[in-house]
């Protein structure tokens, strides 16, 4: 008697230590962002560490991309469970546009919150001579990694304007910091990189050396014929020795889930982002044009429910 009493003791405290080990599996956000010199990468460094914080049994990581089609192709592998991507290339992704870097539609994105805008900037070494993109013709050109959000972004802007890489001397595809040491190394002429205002990679190139932005004007935009790309103004004294305003192109930024990602993690990412939009902002003034206002406008994929019913909640929908 004693002894059958002392295995089911046993078995309950195993029981017990099953049950305890189930509910301490911990929830995994991977976060995926950009080059580490970009705004993705330290806006999702800050994203961590409020989730880490203020999600309960979470271990966040944050992973270093090529970014906006690397980063919605690793969402819908399972590999990932929030990311930042350019609007335009969500919406290549959901369509599957197989020359965006989609093999197949990407039907497991869900959109947490539109965020804030990337402004297309055009640098050049000012003793190239390069004032405008006609004057890209044979010069030496970065245009981001091959089939990124940037990379899409320079080719459907050199077609607006009548140009090709045929067009160029020598074309790179490169992410910020490299095409960035190689315009210091004098091995290329400029970059053209997507991106919110005041990245790194561009203020260490204007504190180095003297650098032309070059403009993209808005009859420009206007051919490009896509909703997602707006005009957009890189303002004056953004950067070193930028003393006036340049006409550009601005494309949302959006942070994107999947729908393997459940509901109740969802709302508590979306809820800590704009709970906490202060502490984004001071991670990179990028992200301190995150609105609540603009947050649920002009998605162009479905909303995951766990960040609908944050919104519902909060009068944002």
């Amino acid at each position: 008697m004693k002894l059958t009493k002392r295995f089911c003791m046993i078995g309950a405290a195993a029981a017990l230590s099953i049950s305890t080990a189930v509910m301490a599996v911990p929830t995994f956000i991977n976060i995926l962002t950009g080059g580490t010199s970009g705004v993705y990468y330290p806006i999702g460094v800050a994203l961590s560490q409020l989730y880490s914080n203020g999600i309960e049994g979470s271990k966040t990581s944050v992973q270093a991309t090529k970014a906006s089609v690397e980063n919605l192709n690793l969402l819908q592998a399972g590999r990932g469970e929030l990311a930042l991507a350019l609007g335009d290339s969500v919406s290549a992704a959901w369509e599957g546009d197989t020359e965006a870097g989609f093999k197949a539609p990407l039907k497991k994105l869900r959109v947490i919150a539109a965020t804030y805008p990337n402004f297309i900037q055009i640098v050049a070494n000012k003793d190239a001579g390069i004032k405008s993109l006609e004057d890209l013709k044979g010069k030496r050109i970065s245009v981001g990694a091959p089939k990124s959000g940037t990379e899409l972004n320079a080719r459907a802007i050199f077609a607006a304007a009548g140009l090709s890489y045929d067009d160029m001397g020598k074309v790179e595809f490169l992410p910020y910091a490299e095409s960035v040491e190689l315009i210091k190394n004098r091995q290329l002429d400029a970059t053209l990189q997507s991106s919110g205002l005041g990245m790194a990679a561009i203020r260490d190139l204007a504190a180095t050396m003297d650098i032309n932005f070059v403009a993209i004007p808005e009859a420009v935009v206007a051919k490009i014929n896509n909703p997602a790309y707006q005009v957009g103004v890189i303002t004056a004294n953004t950067y070193e020795g930028q003393t006036e305003d340049v006409s550009t192109v601005a494309i949302q930024n959006l942070l994107v889930s999947h729908s393997k990602v459940s509901d109740d993690v969802a709302y508590q990412m979306t809820k800590l982002m704009f709970d906490n939009l202060e502490r984004l902002g001071n991670a990179h003034s990028a992200a301190k044009d995150i609105s609540l206002d603009k947050a649920t406008k002009n998605l162009p994929i479905p909303m995951h429910p766990g960040a609908e019913r944050y919104y519902k909640e909060v009068n944002a929908l």
